[in-house]
């Protein structure tokens, strides 16, 4: 696995967890914006070919 792919799955997973965290905290508006990352995120992966997996939202 080459850098791009490491490091772009690693912001995959920390946005995930920072996700996670917001929604369980009740942070709306932090809930949004981890969730447009992690769209962005997917999209820049989807467009490299980089698998991702499953979605867990």
């Amino acid at each position: 696995m080459d850098a791009f792919t490491a490091g772009l799955l690693q912001r995959i997973k920390a946005t995930e967890t920072d996700l996670t965290r917001a929604r369980e905290m009740g942070d709306d508006f932090l809930a949004d914006v981890e969730q447009e990352e992690l769209d962005d995120l997917r999209r820049l992966a989807a467009e490299h070919g980089v698998e991702v997996g499953a979605a867990s939202f």
